[in-house]
Formats: structure tokens, sequence, C-alpha cells
């Protein structure tokens, strides 16, 4: 008998994409609770950057994440780029740990502030 695994409302149907999604949704819920204006922000996940004709990034260049700043009625975002993270990462855990840290160095960035600021226990996963 052929058919899927697990029925789509248990977490095993979720694609890869959706679960990456869902990393990047509960940094921002942990952050919320200390900075509300966070609600303000729109929050991307892009499968990977754009090349903007700088001729590419070397292994250690290529960006884990990126901002938008607010601007012509346009709320700020902070956009996550989920192949890079993939590819820096081996497990959940280690992943959800890298997805923060990024959601916090944007943050950071677009408010001016520093990243340990933002989240006190920043680096200490």
């Amino acid at each position: 008998m052929r058919g899927p695994i697990a029925p789509p409302q248990v977490p095993l149907a979720a694609s890869r994409a959706e679960a990456f999604a869902d990393l990047v949704q509960d940094s921002v819920e942990r952050l919320e609770r200390r900075w509300p204006q966070l609600a303000d922000i729109d929050f991307l996940v892009l499968e990977v950057p754009r090349l903007d004709g700088t001729g590419g990034w070397s292994d250690e260049a290529v960006p884990l994440g990126g901002t938008v700043p607010a601007r012509d009625g346009r709320p700020a975002r902070v956009v996550v780029y989920r192949r890079p993270v993939e590819i820096r990462t081996k497990g959940r855990d280690e992943r959800a740990a890298l997805v923060h840290e990024v959601v916090v160095e944007q943050v950071a960035e677009l408010l001016g502030l520093t990243p340990e600021t933002v989240d006190p226990r920043y680096g200490e996963d």
C-alpha cells in the first residue's frame, strides 16, 4: 500500500521549508516578548540570497540573513536564507540555534543595537 507516512496535520508531514519557517517564527516569538515593536517588522524566509552583480561569494561570505529598512509605507523586513543556514548545520537543534542567532543579528541591525542587547543570551547556544 502506498501513501503518506503521516496525515498532513502531523508534524512529520511538514516540508523542510515549512519546518525552517517554523524555526524562524519560534525565534521571532521569543524576541517579541522583550521587543513588542517586532510586530511591525515582516520576517521572511528565502531559499538563497540573490546575486547583485558582485560576482558571487566565497563559502564564508554567503549571507545567512539580511534586512530591508522600512520605506514608502512598507514595513521593515528581516530575511533569513534557508539553504545557507541548512548547509552550515547538522541537526534540528543546531539549525534552531543558528536561525535564532541570525534573527537576533538582523533585528539588532534594524534597531541599531548590539545582538547582546536584543537577546542577552546571544552567543550562548
